[in-house]
């Protein structure tokens, strides 16, 4: 090979443009960044549900997080206020791969544990715009996925159920920031292809070096209802103990809670 053109070949490799991730590359990353920045996490939230006429009902509540292997990951929510959620529990065990996630919940007013049944993952979470899945995710395998548009800011993709009988929508769309790959705003369309929910993640800051939601809106424009989440204290790699997120601190809450 002459010795100019063989000086020139890397050279002319570092020029060409980066090729784009595929759509499952974009997914699989923006599924990390959302849901498994550092070893564990921390949060406080306040949650603010306004209803149809423009009331309003707040709740706070803390939420810690633990990664496992293979992207397993277990989730705690203890609630604080007001009186009639304070000490309500919320419990997810994800497993890797497709198998159903488990969820539980301590009502403390009726002395009772209550098992989620993999049916109710997209009901609401607590009388809130936000749905149980929206917790801890929803698990990528159930859905295709396809890139329908590449804006100067965003990946705009479409997820299509696999099982479309099993849940209330058609597709949803979802707008990936392409430097941070952080999804910023979803839409979901019914059967009949009308747009009905949105997720949209309205601020944004880094902390700990991760890309990090501390505001984040639902709206049901059915119901002409919303949820805010504002997220406070947030902290990452914390060493939480995996005792934590069993059935036994369902009725006590742990020190980390405090």
């Amino acid at each position: 090979m002459n010795s100019r053109l063989a000086f020139l070949l890397p050279l002319l490799a570092l020029a060409l443009p980066a090729a784009e991730p595929t759509v499952d590359e974009i997914v699989q990353k923006a599924n990390q960044v959302s849901y498994y920045a550092g070893k564990d996490g921390r949060a406080e939230v306040e949650m603010t549900i306004k209803d149809d006429k423009g009331g309003t009902r707040v709740r706070k509540f803390v939420i810690l997080r633990l990664n496992g292997e293979d992207g397993a990951q277990k989730f705690y929510v203890y609630f604080k206020e007001p009186a009639d959620v304070r000490s309500m529990a919320y419990l997810v065990w994800k497993y890797a791969g497709d198998k159903d996630d488990d969820r539980w919940l301590w009502l403390p007013a009726l002395n009772l544990k209550k098992r989620i049944a993999p049916g109710d993952k997209r009901t609401s979470f607590v009388g809130s715009d936000f749905l149980y899945e929206d917790v801890s995710g929803r698990n990528l395998a159930e859905d295709t996925h396809e890139l329908k548009e590449t804006t100067d800011q965003f990946y705009v993709i479409r997820n299509t159920p696999k099982k479309p009988d099993t849940v209330e929508f058609s597709y949803f769309l979802v707008w990936i920031d392409r430097e941070t790959f952080l999804p910023r705003k979803a839409e979901y369309y019914d059967k009949n292809d009308k747009l009905y929910r949105t997720v949209e993640a309205t601020k944004v800051e880094t902390i700990q070096g991760y890309p990090t939601v501390v505001e984040s809106v639902a709206s049901d424009l059915r119901a002409g209802t919303s949820t805010t989440n504002a997220f406070s204290g947030v902290e990452y790699d914390l060493g939480l103990n995996d005792n934590i997120f069993t059935e036994r601190f369902l009725r006590r809450p742990p020190r980390e809670i405090r």
